[in-house]
């Protein structure tokens, strides 16, 4: 069973924006919009997702929290940043405790850029995500069967 059968459970993490992105992502989970319309399921657990969506950007407060929720997710899994904040630090980039975008912490496979990212932005970067984790499944397999 491969990816695309499957659906996409994903975790949803705030750095530290204005919210303007956060409130988008909910809109994209709202009748307007309806991710799930697609199969996609918002959790809170990060056992059970296989793409983590972020928002804001990295600060010295949050890199241990980005990075635990990163670890605890199961391989295959996919990062994407939402929002140009999380991909480059945005208007907070000069802040005195902002590290950067979320590339400076853990490895990130979509970029949705915007101040704020539109709600179809976040379901392309998803629907992007699908495919990167159908790539990587095929790859483990791959790599099992070689060891």
């Amino acid at each position: 069973m491969g990816y695309a059968s499957k659906s996409p459970w994903v975790i949803h993490y705030d750095g530290s924006s204005c919210n303007g992105c956060d409130i988008e992502v909910l809109a994209a989970l709202c009748p307007g919009f309806d991710v799930e319309r697609f199969g996609i399921i918002n959790t809170g657990n990060p056992k059970h997702a296989d793409i983590f969506l972020v928002t804001g950007s990295v600060n010295e407060r949050n890199i241990a929290v980005v990075k635990q929720i990163y670890e605890q997710m199961v391989e295959p899994k996919v990062v994407i940043a939402c929002g140009i904040c999380a991909c480059t630090g945005g208007i907070f980039h000069d802040c005195y405790n902002v590290i950067g975008g979320v590339d400076k912490v853990i490895p990130v496979d979509v970029y949705a850029p915007g101040c704020a990212v539109r709600p179809e932005a976040i379901i392309d970067a998803v629907v992007q995500g699908i495919g990167i984790l159908e790539e990587k499944s095929k790859a483990l397999q791959a790599a099992k069967k070689g060891a």
